[in-house]
C-alpha cells in the first residue's frame, strides 16, 4: 500500500514545471492530505507568502523550504557627465 510522502504541517517547496507558470514559487505548508487521483497523491497546501490555498500533486512538491529566488533586478547605469 502506498503512503503520502508529506505530512500535515510540513513545509514544502514547489518544483515548477512548464505548466506551472501561474503557480507562485516559494514555501508552502501542507494543510491536508488528499486521496490518490490520476496515479498520485494530492495535497491541499497554503502558500506562506500570500496565504492562498491550492491543490498540488505530490510530484510538484519537494521537502523543505524553497530554494527558488527571483532573478536579481539589474540596476540602471547612470550616465557620467
Amino acid at each position: 500500500m502506498q503512503h503520502h510522502k508529506f505530512t500535515v504541517g510540513q513545509e514544502v517547496s514547489l518544483v515548477p514545471s512548464a505548466f506551472d507558470f501561474n503557480v507562485p514559487r516559494g514555501t508552502y505548508r501542507i494543510v491536508r492530505q488528499l486521496p490518490m487521483e490520476a496515479g498520485g497523491f494530492q495535497y491541499r497546501v497554503k502558500n506562506l507568502s500570500d496565504g492562498h490555498e491550492r491543490v498540488l500533486r505530490e510530484s510538484q512538491l519537494a521537502s523543505g523550504a524553497s530554494a527558488w529566488m527571483p532573478p536579481p533586478v539589474a540596476k540602471p547605469r547612470r550616465a557620467k557627465g
